[in-house]
């Protein structure tokens, strides 16, 4: 029986592994070191804009966002903000970048599962060197038939591994907790895209569901994802 699924894709942060947390986190932080000079609300639409800005400067990640916090602490202030300031933000970013990796419920269970039957792949967005820690740590490394760490994803990109690690999208499922970067354009490369939520989703990853598309699947958790596959075929 021919297989329709033979590859299937997994995001990273906030799909396996806790992500976004300790940004919300430093975030906070932030907020009470500029505490005297704006409002928590106004400061985190002003640190928004500035990470929108410099995604084409920086990529994703840690390094760009510590680099976000800064400029914007810079301009609310006027450029008149405390020194020790900035050395708490760069010390807050070095402690992000050691904090130790939390997998996420059903995480192993499911890339072990479908490791068995198809290849499994890591696609991910982010800082190098600081990915690879992660992944190494995970304790899911040697799960992975290939690693992809890439600058962005789009419908060329998801072509592109695909095309190198299966017989094309068509036969390739991507998982992730971003509609706008794992599933929406893995779709339009031609693949299925599954939806898994995050309690905590950057807001720049927020995009409409493709709820009519056949291609399109959501699960509460990727404890269901295995069974999906199946199904799938």
């Amino acid at each position: 029986m021919t297989r329709i699924l033979t590859t299937i894709g997994f995001d990273a942060d906030d799909t396996l592994w806790q992500n976004e947390r300790f940004f919300r986190l430093t975030q906070e932080r932030f907020a009470e070191l500029l505490a005297d000079y704006v409002d928590g609300d106004h400061l985190y639409d002003r640190l928004l804009a500035a990470e929108r800005r410099n995604l084409g400067h920086y990529g994703f990640g840690i390094k760009g966002f510590i680099l976000s916090m800064i400029e914007t602490a810079i301009e609310v202030t006027d450029e008149q903000v405390p020194a020790g300031v900035i050395s708490e933000l760069i010390a807050a970013g070095q402690d992000m970048l050691q904090h130790p990796i939390e997998l996420l419920p059903h995480a192993r269970e499911a890339v072990v599962e479908i490791a068995e039957s198809h290849r499994v792949l890591l696609i991910t967005k982010g800082d190098l060197l600081h990915q690879e820690r992660k992944l190494a740590q995970s304790g899911l490394g040697e799960l992975f038939d290939g690693v992809e760490i890439v600058s962005s994803k789009t419908p060329a990109v998801y072509t592109e591994i695909f095309s190198r690690h299966a017989n094309g999208a068509s036969e390739a499922m991507m998982v992730g907790n971003s509609m706008r970067s794992d599933v929406k354009p893995a779709i339009e490369a031609g693949g299925w895209g599954v939806y898994v939520p995050h309690d905590l989703t950057w807001e720049i990853e927020h995009d409409d569901a493709p709820e009519d598309d056949p291609r399109f699947r959501a699960l509460e958790h990727l404890g269901g994802l295995p069974a999906l596959v199946r199904e799938i075929g």
